[in-house]
């Protein structure tokens, strides 16, 4: 057995993998009802998840810890960990979301063993969170991730029970765009096109002969300018950071010119935008000048 895993203590001692009075000691930290994991073990959004699973027996896991465990990260940071447990009355627990809701059998899955609410379901919670942006975040992660069609949250079941947040749905469902590969490029889409700006997204440079050459995360063809987040993996990974130089190549040589994006100029999103617009103003007059 994993001790650096969330795990049920019953389980453990039945198994003869450790004693009760051994989980009581300095070697175990006790997470809630009948769940231990190994001392000093530092747990992740998921690993908080299928411990609040273990912790609150017949609960299903919802919200940003139904995403992780959906394999579809969305989560701003601090998110607490929700889980739906029906019409019951349970107890609070320390840095968990407790939700009083039906779930119809249709609603729920399994991820290795731990309930969570599904794809579509997820999709249908995250998107009536007050805040507009993040509500986008979720549902993109989870459509790319799992080919949800977005337009079947706005006929969603549930909604004839008239839930908190509904009237959020319609807004981001128009917002939305399944074709968004991270949550920094969602969040990128969204400042542009708050600022009036419509790049095509996730768009396939071909050359004179129609050969792919690369995939851009936001591009104006006309203009032949490219837009690229780039992650703190593109600066730290080597390999990643060796693709990206030999991608931005392949564009070059094609004509095409990419305006790398970090995380701080969408933290500065005016400050951004204006640059993005003179960016886009140089480009143009060189390829008229170039035209005449």
């Amino acid at each position: 057995m994993d001790f650096a895993k969330p795990f049920r203590g019953s389980a453990a001692v039945s198994a003869g993998e450790t004693t009760w009075r051994r989980l009581g000691g300095p070697g175990f930290d006790h997470l809630g009802y009948d769940t231990y994991v190994a001392a000093g073990t530092v747990l992740d959004l998921s690993g908080r998840a299928v411990a609040a699973a273990l912790a609150v027996p017949g609960g299903v896991i919802g919200g940003y810890g139904a995403a992780e465990l959906l394999e579809a990260p969305c989560a701003p940071r601090n998110a607490r960990v929700e889980v739906v447990v029906g019409r019951r009355r349970v107890r609070p627990h320390d840095g968990l979301l407790i939700r009083q809701d039906v779930l119809a059998d249709d609603e729920v899955v399994d991820v290795h063993g731990t309930l969570v609410t599904s794809p579509l379901r997820t999709a249908f919670d995250l998107a009536r969170r007050r805040d507009h942006v993040e509500a986008v975040v979720a549902v993109d992660a989870l459509a790319h991730r799992h080919e949800l069609d977005v337009a079947a949250l706005a006929s969603y079941p549930a909604l004839r029970d008239n839930p908190r947040g509904a009237r959020r749905l319609p807004r981001v469902i128009a917002d939305a765009d399944a074709r968004a590969e991270s949550p920094p490029e969602t969040r990128l889409r969204l400042v542009l096109h708050a600022a009036g700006l419509a790049p095509e997204p996730q768009l396939q440079v071909r050359d004179d002969w129609g050969d792919d050459v690369a995939r851009v995360d936001f591009g104006w063809r006309e203009l032949r300018f490219a837009l690229e987040y780039q992650g703190d993996d593109h600066r730290t990974d080597q390999e990643q950071w060796r693709r990206d130089v030999e991608r931005i190549a392949r564009l070059a040589a094609v004509g095409w010119l990419v305006l790398p994006v970090t995380a701080l100029d969408l933290r500065r999103p005016d400050f951004f935008v204006r640059g993005v617009r003179v960016a886009l103003g140089h480009r143009r007059l060189e390829l008229m000048a170039r035209a005449s």
